[in-house]
C-alpha cells in the first residue's frame, strides 16, 4: 500500500513506512516502502538474506 502525494501531502510526509508509520529512514527501493528498523525485523520473511 503505497501512499500517493496529494495536493494536501507532499515530501517526506506523504512517503511513511507500511508497518509503523515512520517517514525517517525509509527504504522506498523494490517498492518496499519500510523503515530501516521494521526491515530488520522482517527482511527474512519477505525474501532478503544476509550476506558478508
Amino acid at each position: 500500500m503505497q501512499v500517493k502525494p496529494t495536493e494536501k501531502y507532499r515530501g517526506r510526509d506523504a512517503r511513511k513506512c507500511r508497518i509503523c508509520g515512520n517517514s525517517r529512514a525509509l527504504i522506498r527501493a523494490h517498492n518496499l516502502y519500510i523503515c530501516r528498523r521494521c526491515f530488520r525485523e522482517v527482511a527474512r520473511n519477505i525474501g532478503f538474506k544476509k550476506y558478508g
